[in-house]
């Protein structure tokens, strides 16, 4: 059982919050190095990449499709039950995609079930019981340290799945991956009696989940706030998926894609702690529009300027430190706006919207490589959605809900 305070809320340093971290990072590496298994793939089967990049398109949009019912059932039933699901899952993906033998078991492995797994063991499951279990003041803290342990994981497990292809061949090394996948069950263990510690004022009078869901649908705000998820899916999936084949394009060795996604990793883990601290001293929709005006601004210059080995590298340590930046702030303010009742459920239908932009991005940019030969209008697309979307955080209103506001001053009254 965690280690509780006195309030009824655990230490950021305690064994739930570590297995937390690491389950994420689990998650969050064995996804991000799927990319890699692209070239070996396509090659085996004689595909073009349009065929893998669907499977992984397909895989972010079951990622989404799966979030809001997920968090839901986490919502319900317990975290502890969901991730072992998940888990189980998101194993099974990963087997099936190691026994392949067909562009259909390929999408229903990498795609289908996968997505589904990573549904049940990612964020939507894993941020809303952090803020529920720690202190309201660490809540910001703890979104982004989570955060940061899913970009801990890409720096961690990339290079590992590498080697593993290099040393023995992409059949073992996805085999070997699929071990790493249940063992997030043992970790999920410490979950088991998360829900005696999730009690929060505003759950004196429960709200119904229908009222939950007709309240947030009528929030302009929210709408607003799904949009600007839709580009950050956009850029982080096509990026994770399509970087190592758009440089070994330009004539550099895997080893130069294994450092980009690395580094990329490492700098996310500053942004993130960075970015979620931040959340609970500043606003969080300006650090939206700060994040994602900055990376319009990093990709066009990538773009404009004269690629090489300096400018890759800039270029992931810039967007690492933006990378996931975003996600602090945005589950945030759905807690801010809704409260932490169905956190899960309403995250995760903001998620779903993240990953319908992953899916755009990733099949787009397989498809535009295939039609063109090159990634250039790919890129421009997303440095231009990205500069629309810091303008459309401006006018988000972050105020928590009227009713959450009559329920504090009548509190406080």
């Amino acid at each position: 059982m965690p280690t509780v305070t006195n309030a009824g809320h655990v230490k950021l340093l305690s064994l739930f919050v570590v297995a937390s971290c690491l389950i994420l990072a689990i998650n969050f590496g064995l996804r991000s190095s799927m990319g890699f298994f692209m070239a070996p793939i396509s090659a085996e089967f004689g595909y073009g990449r349009e065929v893998f990049a669907f499977s992984l398109a397909l895989q972010n949009l079951c990622w989404g499709l799966f979030q809001p019912l997920t968090g839901a059932f986490a919502d319900r039933f317990g975290a502890f039950r969901t991730l072992v699901i998940g888990a189980l899952l998101y194993a099974l993906g990963i087997y099936i995609t190691a026994t392949t033998d067909s562009a259909w078991s390929l999408h229903t492995g990498a795609g289908i079930l996968i997505g589904m797994g990573i549904a049940g063991t990612g964020f939507g499951v894993i941020l809303p019981a952090l803020a529920r279990m720690v202190a309201p003041e660490k809540c910001a803290f703890a979104l982004g340290l989570g955060t940061a342990a899913g970009s801990a994981g890409q720096l961690m497990v990339i290079p590992v799945a590498q080697a593993f292809i290099s040393l023995y061949g992409w059949q073992t090394a996805l085999l070997l991956m699929c071990g790493g996948a249940l063992m997030m069950i043992i970790l999920a263990t410490t979950f088991r009696h998360v829900n005696e510690a999730e009690t929060t004022a505003e759950e004196v009078s429960p709200q119904p989940l229908k009222e939950a869901l007709q309240e947030a649908g009528g929030h302009l705000h929210y709408w607003l706030l799904i949009a600007g998820f839709f580009v950050c899916g956009f850029q982080l999936a096509f990026i994770t998926v399509h970087m190592p084949s758009f440089l070994a394009d330009q004539g550099f060795d895997a080893t130069v894609a294994v450092t980009s996604l690395a580094l990329i990793g490492l700098f996310n883990i500053f942004g993130c702690l960075l970015f979620g601290s931040w959340s609970g001293r500043y606003s969080k929709k300006k650090l939206l529009g700060i994040i994602y005006g900055l990376r319009a601004v990093v990709i066009a210059l990538f773009m404009l300027l004269p690629i090489s080995t300096t400018t890759v590298y800039l270029f992931s340590i810039a967007t690492g430190f933006l990378w996931l930046a975003t996600v602090p702030a945005t589950s945030g303010l759905v807690a801010q706006m809704f409260g932490l009742r169905h956190m899960g459920t309403l995250y995760g239908i903001v998620f779903l919207n993240h990953q319908l932009g992953s899916f755009v991005g990733v099949w787009v940019g397989g498809y535009m490589f295939d039609q063109t030969g090159s990634y250039s209008s790919v890129w421009w697309a997303a440095a231009a959605i990205a500069l629309l979307t810091a303008v459309i955080h401006i006018f988000i209103d972050e105020r928590p809900v009227k009713r959450l506001r009559a329920g504090q001053a009548a509190a406080m009254g």
